[in-house]
């Protein structure tokens, strides 16, 4: 048996992305049919599984099928290859999700580079309320709450999801474009109240749906 052509086997048949370690875990619990088939691959460490990952991507490009291995936050998952997007798309006739505005993304821009960061200091770069934004945001799944901020009032911070990494098709925040640069730009922040606060005792409803670009 190919451990190659095996891999390819889960990976057409999850239905989400697979880290190497979730392979090689799923390869080791794999019982065999009969007593008479020891499993083979028991033994098989992330790293062999990563390998041949690689041999997979590098076989399917040479070979131009019209699959390819893609690399996500979570692992790597089979998808359709961008090029013949014009006839896949015919198999899905659901009306497109709206396009997020610009404030939306401005605002969304603000979080990934800048997070954890409470609502007032994103308002304080924008010069704007975002109250709707950050709705929209958080009910396409881009956006979450992570926890509160440890000043008077406690508000409460900001960051994307891992769905925010793999609609725009990072694997992490690092992959940001001019991340470094942007990180440590100079921002404005919001005046740090002296006592208690009420400011976002109180979140945005949150239900994630699949977003568009």
């Amino acid at each position: 048996m190919n451990l190659a052509r095996v891999i390819e086997a889960l990976l057409f048949s999850s239905q989400k992305p697979l880290s190497a370690k979730e392979v090689s875990e799923t390869l080791r619990s794999s019982g065999a049919e009969d007593d008479f088939s020891p499993n083979e691959f028991a033994n098989v460490k992330p790293a062999e599984v990563a390998a041949a990952i690689e041999q997979l991507k590098v076989e399917y490009i040479q070979n131009e099928h019209g699959f390819q291995l893609v690399e996500k936050a979570e692992g790597w998952q089979l998808a359709s290859d961008p090029k013949y997007a014009q006839w896949v798309r015919g198999l899905f006739s659901a009306p497109k999700p709206s396009r997020l505005s610009s404030p939306a993304l401005e605002t969304l821009a603000i979080i990934a580079y800048r997070q954890p960061i409470t609502r007032a200091d994103v308002e304080a770069v924008r010069g704007v309320t975002i109250d709707g934004v950050l709705q929209t945001l958080m009910e396409r799944g881009l956006v979450k709450i992570s926890g509160r901020a440890e000043i008077p009032g406690r508000p409460l911070l900001y960051e994307t999801t891992e769905f925010f990494l793999d609609h725009f098709g990072l694997r992490n925040l690092d992959e940001l474009p001019n991340v470094e640069e942007l990180r440590t730009r100079h921002l404005p922040v919001s005046p740090r109240p002296s006592g208690p606060a009420t400011e976002d005792q109180s979140a945005p409803a949150a239900t994630p749906a699949p977003a568009s670009e």
